[in-house]
Order: structure tokens, then C-alpha cells, then sequence
């Protein structure tokens, strides 16, 4: 690809849109583990990991697991659901957050989402429950709270679950309560690109004892008794007493994720100074050109910033998109539709037209590099990149 009129491209070596963020202290942490060569899979590391990050967060229970995914499908287990059962869930976001409600048997029922914030919107939840609706699914977009206070009247009113999914938000507080506190069940993620990382690996939090102990035996195949219960009571016998997962998480990944969350108030709240650096300059770019063409998210409540999507008025997305990889500044699109992906419309018969905001907002958003080690050098790239595009384009028009 070359930059706009064959020119000079803003950088030569590609800025990635996400990063990890690891130090000296993170492999540190890691070594002690191997240095060990005590345990590699379940140890001590695990426990560790699960009383920090609910000594965190505030929540009752915290479990460890291998990836954000598993987090969902413990959760969704835990619910007991059935065939007959339906789960309403966002219709924009990760595949992930319904195929967890798919591997359970039950049926995902696609809600449509703010456009500013693109959350899943309250005002049109109430039309989607029916007798069958068990839960619902909330994802914090781009690390924005949803509205749970409006979600909470809802699960009341119908006595449904709420599950947050909270891959994008983990880390952040409102009115004094952390992540992992304002739904029935929090699921996160720790995938490279989050708000911290444990390589790959999710956690989950409830207050709910008898919830944390179905998916405490879902982890561990179904078995009732793991081997530190079986080694307290010197006793080799156990029971797989349901159908479970090995969803278990390596120690080595726990030491780093301990030594991560530690580090965590202090990247989001970089996070949040590079959001504002953008929102700054996309402003004063929207000023200069007498009209909105880089809108970015509105914020409503607390976030973390996980990534950071603008969307484009009157422009072109995929031209943009594609204009922006050639001056050397990595984008990525937060995402295609739940329900527009092949799988879906073959086997639920969803169809383009189903959520109307979710789909105007997919034509114009793009996710622009944020994460916590950009330069001021970077930083100023993503904005003159944005600056030269946009302004070709639009004198074009």
C-alpha cells in the first residue's frame, strides 16, 4: 500500500493498534515459577492470583481460568440452562460473548446497542424477554460500564441473571464498586491486548456461593474434589459428579498475572490521558473542518479504555482503514456483528436489518493504537495520520 499521493508515509514501521505491557518485574515473576520446578499447572500461583483479584475488586469469590472464553462458558453453565431457554445478549461484540449461550444448547436473542456508546441499549431490552429469557449478557464496550443500574431493574422486575462481561472493563470503579461487583457473574480476560495480561487466561467473580461452586467443578472436569481438598483430608478418592472442561490456568501464568494487577490503576490511568490526547485533537480537527467527521465514543460512565474506536461521518471506513495501514498506523474494526457471521445466519437464521444502530455503527468504526507504552511520539503519529487522511478525503468528496 502507498501513502496518499505516493508520498511519504507518517511512519515507516507499522504502530500496532494493541500491545502488552510487560517489565523486568513481569519476568521476574515468571522465573520464580520455573526457578521453582515445583508446579507448572494448578499450585500456588493460582490461589494467589484469585485472592488478589478478589481482594481487588471486592466480589466474595474470584476463579482463575484459561481464557476469557471459558469465563463465559463457566458462567453460562452455572445457570443451568436448557434447549428451551434463550440468553439476550449485545449483538455487537467478540463472537465469544453468545457462543457461550450456543455451547450451553440455549438460544442467543441479539439486543441492539447505543450508538454513542455502542453498549447494549436498556430501552430495548424489555421487547426481547419472554418466558424462556434466563439472563442477560452485558458487555462493557471498549471498557465503558454499562448502565447496570437500568439493567438491574429489568433482572429484578423479570428475575433474570446478569452477566457482565467485563473482557474490555476489568480495572475500573464507579460510586466506590469495582468490576467484578455489578452484575451476578463477572467474566474478564487476559488476553495480550486487555487492560492486563497472563499471555492468555479470564477470571470470574460472583457473590454467589452455589454459582462459583458449579463453575469451580466445571473448571476441573466436573470433579467435586480438587487435589489440594483431597490432599487436606489425605484421601486419594473423588467424584466427577456433572460434565465439565479443563479449564484450569498454568501457575506460571498466575505469577505474571499477580505481579500484572499490581501495575493495572497505573496503565488505565495512562489509558484514559491517551484517550484524551485523541479526544483533544479530534475535536479541534472537527472544528477546523466546521463539521463532525472523527467522532469518537461518548463517555458516559467510568472507562478503561481497552481500545479506543472513533467513528467516521461521511466518510468511507474501509478507504480509511486502508488509508491508515499505508502511513503506517495499525487499526483493527470492534466488530462485525454477532449475528452477521455465516455461522449465525445459517444456523439461527439471523439476517442484515435484525439491529439497525449495530449495524450503521459497523460501517463507520475504527479502533485506533492505544495501549499503555505508546511514546508522545506515537501518539502525535495517530493524529497526524488521522489529520492527513481525513482532510485528503474529504477534500475529495
Amino acid at each position: 500500500m502507498l501513502a496518499i499521493n505516493g508520498g511519504n508515509p507518517i511512519r515507516e514501521k507499522m504502530l500496532q493498534y494493541g500491545k502488552q505491557t510487560l517489565d523486568q518485574s513481569d519476568k521476574d515473576a515468571i522465573m520464580k515459577v520455573l526457578d521453582s520446578n515445583t508446579y507448572l499447572t494448578t499450585g500456588p500461583w493460582v490461589a494467589e492470583f484469585e485472592r488478589k483479584a478478589r481482594e481487588f475488586c471486592g466480589a466474595t469469590y474470584a476463579l482463575a481460568v484459561n481464557s476469557g472464553t471459558a469465563a463465559l462458558h463457566c458462567a453460562m453453565v452455572s445457570l443451568d440452562l436448557q434447549s428451551t431457554d434463550e440468553v439476550i445478549v449485545t449483538g455487537l461484540s467478540f463472537v465469544a460473548s453468545a457462543n457461550c449461550i450456543v455451547y450451553c444448547g440455549a438460544t442467543p436473542i441479539f439486543c441492539d446497542i447505543e450508538e454513542d456508546t455502542m453498549n447494549i441499549d436498556p430501552t430495548k431490552i424489555e421487547t426481547l424477554i419472554t418466558e424462556r429469557t434466563k439472563a442477560i449478557i452485558a458487555v462493557d464496550f471498549a471498557g465503558q460500564l454499562c448502565n447496570y443500574t437500568e439493567l438491574h431493574k429489568l433482572a429484578q422486575k423479570y428475575s433474570l441473571k446478569i452477566i457482565a462481561d467485563a473482557a474490555h472493563s476489568f480495572g475500573i470503579s464507579l460510586d466506590e464498586k469495582y468490576v467484578g461487583t455489578f452484575a451476578d457473574i463477572t467474566t474478564t480476560s487476559f488476553h495480550p491486548v486487555k487492560n492486563m495480561t497472563t499471555c492468555e487466561g479470564g477470571m470470574i467473580f460472583t457473590d454467589n456461593e452455589e454459582l462459583f461452586n458449579k463453575m469451580k467443578a466445571f473448571r476441573q472436569h466436573g470433579i467435586s474434589r480438587d487435589y489440594k481438598e483431597r490432599e487436606k483430608t489425605c484421601s486419594h478418592y473423588y467424584e466427577m459428579t456433572s460434565l465439565g472442561y479443563n479449564y484450569r490456568i498454568p501457575d506460571v501464568l498466575c505469577a505474571l498475572g499477580t505481579n500484572q494487577l499490581q501495575k493495572l490503576p497505573v496503565w488505565i490511568k495512562r489509558r484514559n490521558e491517551i484517550a484524551q490526547a485523541y479526544d483533544a485533537a479530534f475535536t479541534k480537527l472537527n472544528s477546523s473542518l466546521e463539521r463532525k467527521v472523527v467522532v469518537p465514543l461518548t463517555q458516559k460512565y467510568p472507562t478503561a479504555y481497552h481500545i479506543y474506536v472513533i467513528q467516521l461521518e461521511g466518510l468511507d471506513r474501509d478507504t480509511i482503514f486502508r488509508a491508515l495501514k499505508a502511513e503506517g498506523i495499525g487499526t483493527n474494526v470492534h466488530y462485525l456483528p454477532i449475528y452477521l457471521h455465516p455461522y449465525y445466519k445459517k444456523n439461527y437464521q439471523t439476517k442484515e436489518g435484525m439491529l439497525p444502530v449495530a449495524e450503521k455503527v459497523y460501517e463507520k468504526i475504527i479502533t485506533l493504537p492505544l495501549f499503555p507504552t505508546l511514546s508522545e511520539q506515537d501518539i502525535n503519529d495517530v493524529i497526524a495520520a488521522v489529520d492527513k487522511v481525513v482532510r485528503y478525503y474529504i477534500n475529495c468528496l
